[in-house]
């Protein structure tokens, strides 16, 4: 379901820019702040995180660092670029326009709580 995906990965981006945008983080660093402030409701992988985190730095979004974590290991941690920043606002801006047809959609049919209204 390649719209599924898409839709997915989009989210993604959104939620880990929004991360970066309150601080730099590394890359398990923001899997398990989307886990911790989503309520375990959304959870992911680094291996799905990695390729939209490269990508976002493709496109001069994001920006990496490497900085010591003990004696022999460093931890690459990524930062929001202004481009990076104004492509959230982007983002923003879509997804609430979304939130708000599909709330209209719902209760126009009269979706309250999950269930819709039998039909008669």
């Amino acid at each position: 379901m390649a719209n599924k995906n898409s839709f997915k990965k989009g989210t993604i981006e959104l939620l880990l820019l929004s991360i970066l945008r309150v601080e730099d983080c590394y890359g398990y660093q923001i899997t398990q702040k989307i886990k911790e402030q989503s309520g375990g409701a959304i959870t992911v992988t680094e291996g799905a995180l990695y390729p939209i985190l490269y990508k976002l730095s493709d496109k001069g979004y994001v920006s990496d660092y490497k900085k010591p974590a003990g004696k022999r290991l460093m931890r690459v941690y990524y930062h929001l670029e202004p481009a990076g920043d104004e492509y959230l606002d982007s983002l923003l801006n879509d997804y609430f326009k979304v939130q708000e047809g599909v709330r209209k959609v719902l209760s126009a049919n009269h979706v309250e709580d999950g269930r819709a209204a039998a039909h008669k």
